[in-house]
């Protein structure tokens, strides 16, 4: 950690972010330096009990031996980096200590490399501390799983799991790794993915994702991924690659602290320099040691990283995944949030509500074109058609209008579905606004160039959308809905939501348009689903998707992403952000003033070595105890943070499984294996 703030290419960390987590220490007495800090600070004590004793040869070899302990911890490091023609903070005080000895000023030269091992100590154990959340994720893959291979259930590793494998998951076990399930039917708890407490239903055709677990019931599964390409793997590897990413205050430390160290330097080469023309070089001399140690910028160079480690950390363990530290400041610094409609503030599980014919036809008639028109689209309203209409005839030479509909040719005749403004609903108009008033989207359908009938399709609002809303207005932000439905439709759900800002019947364009414009009352956030609004989420400051588990595209695409489907992860998220980015000020503020405070009062003599590395290293201890308090998440109102999985045994009677004893069988406990995967490195040493 010594050199810090020298640039990525000093890291001396495991290559992998899952090494590291597999090595790091869990207590502070485990770590290596403090190790080594206690065995020095021991000798140290020895050296002034010896001095007061009036044994001077044991004074120095106490001191002179504390001296070479603590300075093992960072001096090999900072010479390699010398070698490689790189300098840091570590090079600061290698030059400190070696002049002190020199001087013969063993006490401070012991000091200072006691003081100093002890804050790599802090600095390692912090970041290790901050990065529990990955090993959290990791540990919820089980150590072995059960696959039925040629009629036959056999129990296999899971590195070993293989896409199309079926996977025989029984009561409270926890999926390895993705799939869709074949038989049975369950509740699946993925509280410690997204951070919602409520299980949800699973049954045949339903995805599931590796790492939630089976409720009571017994499924068959089939892996649609390996364990090292599912959802919970991907999630890991964004977390701790987001981990490394460098905001603006981030770059801002660095843009400081990578000039100061050789700007130090040469400081105190001058500082030296002026006992040469005073006459007392060695006065001189000892005060531009006491300079480099003053000027180091070892808390600035850790004052940022450390807070973005935690609050990444913290909010992935909520379901959250905030990809890196420019995305928490963005998101800390957000005025507006835009939300999209369908699938953000509705449940995204539209139903046909009502059929109404033309005059002298049928809902029938109605509902086959526009389900031949729909059998192939993916857009959420033809799921609520199909449904209805689950064997339509496809259509042929179907092609999307952006933003008003599809076309194509049924039974050899041209037609057409979608909004009223598109198509003129004639005689209809007058049922087209009564649903429209209901928060009903019409769709018009069309065929040889005659107005067969509408269909309403109406997917319900959020519940917890008009708690989200008001929390969000309670902190400051502006609100806006963003849909490309109708107005009357649009008015109906934003007053059910709270929600004033309202701008309907807007294009994927014109989304983006409108984020732009929105921007020029502040840095704005557009939550979307990460696949249809990908114009907006690119437009605004924080692109943030909705429901993003299993979904590589919105994990991808977006800046934040919300695993589950709980808006009230929202307005946490924001505040996470905000808390975060202030604590980064705060870091960077202490850290100049410490610096700025001390130089002159060690170019002047009026501080001694020990006491400026005491004042430094505590004013570090802080700024990392500050920057670790970014780890702190409290879960939303009325549920709680996800809680270990505690195994109840069933009677064998009761079980519900096909032999009867499953959830009592040997073997059958998952416990926790953390996979090697090749990750970001952790951390720039």
């Amino acid at each position: 950690m010594s050199d810090l703030c020298c640039g990525p290419e000093d890291s001396h960390a495991p290559e992998g972010a899952a090494a590291a987590e597999t090595e790091a220490p869990q207590r502070l007495w485990q770590v290596r330096e403090i190790q080594f800090a206690g065995i020095a600070g021991l000798l140290l004590l020895a050296g002034f009990v010896c001095g007061w004793a009036g044994w001077e040869p044991g004074r120095i070899g106490g001191q002179l031996a504390a001296a070479a302990v603590g300075g093992w911890t960072f001096v090999p490091g900072t010479l390699t980096a010398l070698v490689r023609g790189r300098i840091g903070v570590g090079t600061l005080m290698t030059i400190a200590l070696a002049g002190s000895l020199v001087l013969g000023q063993f006490a401070e030269a012991a000091m200072l490399a006691f003081l100093f091992s002890i804050s790599e100590a802090l600095e390692d154990y912090s970041i290790s501390r901050t990065r529990r959340g990955l090993r959290a994720l990791l540990a919820l893959v089980p150590d072995q799983v059960r696959v039925l291979r040629d009629g036959r259930e056999t129990t296999i590793a899971p590195t070993a799991l293989r896409v199309g494998d079926h996977m025989l998951v029984r009561a409270g076990d926890r999926l390895a790794s993705d799939g869709t399930v074949r038989t049975g039917r369950s509740t699946m708890d993925n509280s410690a993915i997204t951070g919602e407490s409520v299980p949800v239903e699973a049954g045949p055709g339903d995805e599931v994702f590796a790492g939630a677990i089976n409720g009571t019931g017994v499924l068959t599964v089939q892996a649609t991924a390996t364990v090292e390409d599912n959802s919970l793997a991907k999630v890991v590897r964004v977390v701790a690659d987001a981990q490394q990413r460098k905001g603006n205050r981030q770059r801002l430390a660095d843009r400081i602290a990578r000039p100061l160290v050789p700007a130090v330097l040469v400081l105190a080469a001058l500082v030296a320099g002026i006992g040469e023309l005073l006459g007392d070089p060695v006065t001189w001399i000892e005060r531009a040691l006491v300079v480099l140690v003053a000027a180091a910028p070892c808390a600035m160079a850790i004052s940022v990283p450390v807070t973005v480690i935690a609050a990444v950390g913290a909010a992935s363990r909520f379901g959250v995944l905030v990809k890196g530290g420019a995305a928490l400041e963005a998101l800390g610094a957000v005025r507006t949030v835009a939300l999209d409609k369908t699938g953000t503030l509705t449940r995204n599980t539209p139903a046909v509500t009502e059929i109404v014919p033309a005059p002298d036809l049928t809902a029938e008639r109605v509902l086959a074109v526009a389900a031949a028109l729909e059998a192939r689209s993916e857009h959420p309203l033809a799921a609520a058609i199909l449904a209805a209409a689950p064997e339509p005839v496809p259509a042929d030479e179907v092609t999307t209008v952006p933003g008003a509909g599809l076309e194509g040719a049924v039974d050899g005749a041209a037609a057409r579905l979608g909004k009223p403004g598109w198509i003129d609903p004639g005689p209809l108009a007058e049922d087209v606004a009564r649903l429209q008033e209901t928060g009903t989207t019409v769709a018009v359908i069309e065929h040889d160039h005659v107005v067969l009938g509408l269909i309403g399709i109406r997917d319900e609002l959020r519940p917890e959308a008009p708690e989200t809303v008001t929390e969000l207005r309670a902190d400051g932000l502006g609100v806006a809905m963003l849909t490309g439905d109708n107005a009357r439709t649009a008015a109906a759900l934003a007053t059910q939501a709270g929600i004033a800002d309202v701008h309907a019947e807007l294009r994927p364009t014109d989304k983006a348009a409108l984020v732009e414009r929105l921007r020029e009352r502040g840095a704005v956030a557009m939550v979307g689903d990460g696949v249809n609004d990908a114009p907006a989420l690119a437009t605004a400051d924080v692109g943030i998707a909705m429901g993003a588990m299993g979904s590589d595209v919105a994990i991808d695409t977006a800046d934040v992403a919300l695993m589950g489907t709980d808006l009230r992860h929202l307005p946490q998220a924001v505040r996470h952000a905000r808390r975060a980015r202030g604590i980064m000020l705060q870091n960077i503020g202490l850290s100049a003033a410490i610096v700025l405070t001390l130089v002159p009062l060690a170019a002047f003599g009026i501080l001694g070595l020990a006491t400026v590395v005491f004042i430094h290293e505590l004013a570090e201890v802080f700024v990392i105890g500050n920057g670790v308090r970014a780890g702190r998440l409290r879960p939303l109102r009325g549920s709680t943070a996800p809680e270990p999985l505690t195994l109840q045994r069933i009677p064998a009677t009761e079980a519900d499984t096909e032999d009867g004893c499953a959830c009592c069988a040997p073997n059958t406990e998952p416990a926790a294996q953390q996979i090697t995967m090749q990750l970001s490195p952790p951390r720039n040493t």
